[in-house]
């Protein structure tokens, strides 16, 4: 900015100097004409008023007085073209340099007056311009106001750089603010002054600030939950495998050596092989049956595969099975084949939480779930006669992942104590287009 300021005062200055180029040349012309028809009638009465008796006595007289006269010069020379020796008066040395006398001085005038005694002609008055004492005039006047204008735009720049540093400071500050938001330092805040536009963007930074460390506990939460999750995830997993297919391992060595023995003996017992083929195959289907539901808890079957409401239908009768003192029951007419891989978990798992919570914390004994499609939404209701959720109940891992889902999807998610029992309530966005191109991608 202050070299802005230095550019206008160089435009101006050079503006300043034309103007006064013009005008200068003007007054000195006008000031030559006014000198010369000041002069020739003075020096011609002059030498009408000189000695007649006595011609170099006379121009000896003349020259010393003429030679005091400004913005002319008369020189007086006899017929021979000398002039008389008379002391000379010793003149101001000029100042102006002489390129400023170039673009200023007009053409030199010379004009030539005889000198007469009686009818004799005893020299020449030569009667030249001279512009030098003008434009000297000229000069240092332009000089004291350059050196006035210098002074007053010295002190306007020290001004102004005083003013715009104390202005500008703030945003120094916001620079470092900045630097410190890109090193990830979220804590930084700014104080804040200076004028009222630079106080509302040192607002903005703070509440920036802010939000940004917001964002980040908030990742770090969910990070720290992913972990706790995984790791909940694989303790159960290994809980499973060594509470439930641990035994059905080991009853299936057991019947196994049963029947080695029974088939090493002499005179097999064909019943009891009967027996242990039976026992095998029972215990064959419970590890079945637990490696069905160990497979649909860590990936819903049959999900992306065939339509969302026959998952859903899937996932209701398999609570009935494991729950038979609590009724389930679902509506999921108004689906569409699917709304994507990422939608149609989201719903699935929100909605097998939701169960799982009304079932192992509320107790209830009739669970209700729907899901429809309305107005390019998707809206989910789960719906238990439970006990409901206490009033210091802490968020556990189960709500807050659902939670997450939908606010990843930019959704809403809200849950609800009935009068009697919870209500789960989720509205997730659709994007129509995606999903028709999802849907005609899918095998049929």
């Amino acid at each position: 900015m202050i070299a802005v300021v230095l550019v206008i005062d160089a435009v101006a200055a050079l503006v300043s100097m034309g103007i006064v180029v013009l005008n200068a040349r003007s007054a000195v012309v006008v000031e030559m004409q006014a000198s010369l028809a000041t002069v020739e009638p003075l020096v011609a009465d002059t030498i009408g008023a000189g000695q007649v008796d006595a011609p170099d006595a006379l121009l000896r007289t003349l020259d010393l007085r003429f030679q005091t006269l400004r913005h002319v010069r008369v020189t007086l020379v006899d017929m021979n073209g000398k002039s008389p020796e008379v002391p000379q008066v010793r003149r101001e040395r000029y100042t102006a340099p002489d390129w400023f006398v170039a673009l200023i001085a007009p053409p030199v005038q010379r004009h030539e007056i005889p000198i007469l005694v009686g009818a004799q002609r005893v020299g020449t008055a030569r009667i030249t311009t001279e512009p030098r004492d003008e434009i000297d005039e000229i000069w240092g006047y332009a000089m004291s106001l350059s050196l006035a204008s210098l002074c007053l735009n010295l002190a306007l720049l020290i001004a102004l750089y005083l003013a715009l540093g104390r202005v500008l400071a703030p945003l120094g500050r916001l620079a470092e603010g900045l630097t410190q938001l890109e090193k990830q330092d979220y804590a930084v805040r700014l104080e804040a002054s200076g004028s009222r536009e630079v106080a509302v963007i040192t607002d903005r930074f703070n509440r920036v600030a802010e939000a940004l460390g917001e964002v980040r506990a908030a990742n770090g939460r969910l990070n720290r939950q992913l972990l706790t999750a995984q790791d909940d995830e694989r303790r159960r997993t290994a809980l499973e495998l060594h509470d439930e297919f641990g035994p059905c391992l080991f009853a299936l060595e057991a019947n196994a050596a049963s029947v080695a023995r029974i088939a090493d003996s002499p005179e097999p017992d064909r019943s009891r092989l009967a027996a242990r083929a039976q026992d095998i195959s029972a215990i064959v289907g419970q590890v079945q049956t637990l490696n069905r539901d160990l497979l649909n808890r860590l990936r819903p079957h049959g999900l992306g595969q065939v339509a969302l409401a026959a998952s859903l239908d899937l996932l209701l009768r398999d609570f009935s099975r494991r729950h038979p003192e609590t009724i389930f029951t679902g509506a999921f007419e108004a689906l569409a084949q699917g709304y994507g891989d990422l939608v149609d978990l989201t719903v699935f798992r929100c909605i097998q939480e939701s169960m799982t919570n009304a079932v192992r914390h509320g107790g209830a004994r009739r669970v209700e779930a729907e899901a429809a499609e309305k107005d390019g939404r998707l809206t989910i209701v789960v719906r238990d006669d439970g006990v409901g959720i206490a009033s210091d109940h802490r968020i556990g891992l189960g709500l807050s992942g659902m939670r997450e889902r939908v606010d990843a999807l930019g959704g809403d998610f809200q849950l609800d104590t009935a009068a009697k029992g919870a209500v789960v309530r989720i509205s997730i966005p659709i994007d129509t287009d995606r999903d028709e191109e999802t849907i005609s991608a899918r095998p049929r």
